[in-house]
């Protein structure tokens, strides 16, 4: 019987099925040596290297979005809701 990879790469994106562990898993998200986007250690593609100063304003973006996205859903009034169809001319 043909034993599956468990690791590789496949149409140039890199996958891993091998078990886990918290060792692997704290070295793959901590690369001081290389680029924004690191091999995820379980799963298929890739994951921001903590270690570059460019994930964390990566982090720090969509923290900002969250939380603008979570205060304007708060803001609107319950009776902001659609009224109908609006009727527009055009000249």
């Amino acid at each position: 019987m043909v034993e599956k990879p468990t690791s590789g790469e496949l149409f140039g994106v890199p996958y891993n099925f091998e078990r886990p562990s918290i060792k692997r898993l704290l070295a793959a998200h901590w690369q001081p040596e290389e680029g924004m986007l690191v091999e995820k250690p379980f799963g298929v593609g890739y994951s921001l290297n903590l270690a570059n100063w460019r994930s964390w304003i990566v982090l720090a973006v969509v923290g900002v979005l969250f939380y603008t996205e979570s205060q304007s859903d708060e803001s609107e009034p319950a009776g902001a809701e659609d009224d109908g169809p609006v009727e527009v001319v055009v000249d």
